[in-house]
């Protein structure tokens, strides 16, 4: 299996060279279908265009390609590259995604149990800091654990969401519908 840590570092500058944040490197799909996912985004939008996804896709295939021929290929095995925005129910990866996305629901996987046995967190997020993260669960109460502990996380699609993420701009999107309809 890929070193994830290992990708993320080669993969992060080339994501920095075109003024891109990383949100996630992930390996998925096994044996059959393996699958290396990249999500970036644009820090001043949190957003990504079609352009950007090429461009990154073209600088992470360089770098690979260049690690291969000099026999260093960091993944021994073929494999499918995957670039994309994350998306709106985004994975939250970052102690800063917490901060920046309090107020909306989400979804906490925790590596471990909480204290009281939960393994799994569904609420309204609070906000992070200090190397926790805040979350008012659903008919419950507010829930702090160390973001050591969360295995994964997501934002929950809501009306809220919907409306704090419309896209930059929806230019093409009249020809995507023409060629749905016929």
């Amino acid at each position: 299996m890929a070193d994830i840590a290992a990708l993320t570092s080669l993969i992060e500058p080339e994501a920095k060279a075109l003024g891109l944040d990383l949100v996630r490197v992930k390996m998925f799909g096994g044996q059959s279908d393996p699958t290396l996912q990249v999500m970036a985004e644009r820090p001043d939008t949190r957003q990504l265009t079609i352009d950007d996804c090429a461009d990154l896709s073209r600088r992470i295939s360089d770098r690979l390609d260049a690690l291969e021929a000099e026999g260093r290929d960091p993944i021994d095995h073929a494999y499918r590259l995957e670039v994309s925005s994350p998306g709106i129910d985004r994975p939250l990866t970052r102690l800063q995604d917490f901060e920046d996305w309090k107020g909306h629901e989400a979804r906490i996987n925790l590596a471990e149990p909480s204290e009281d046995g939960r393994k799994q967190l569904t609420g309204v997020l609070l906000g992070a800091g200090a190397g926790q993260v805040s979350i008012d669960v659903h008919k419950y109460r507010q829930v702090t654990v160390p973001f050591a502990l969360v295995a994964d996380a997501k934002l929950l699609m809501t009306d809220k969401l919907i409306a704090a993420t419309a896209p930059l701009s929806a230019e093409g999107a009249e020809e995507f519908e023409a060629e749905e309809q016929d």
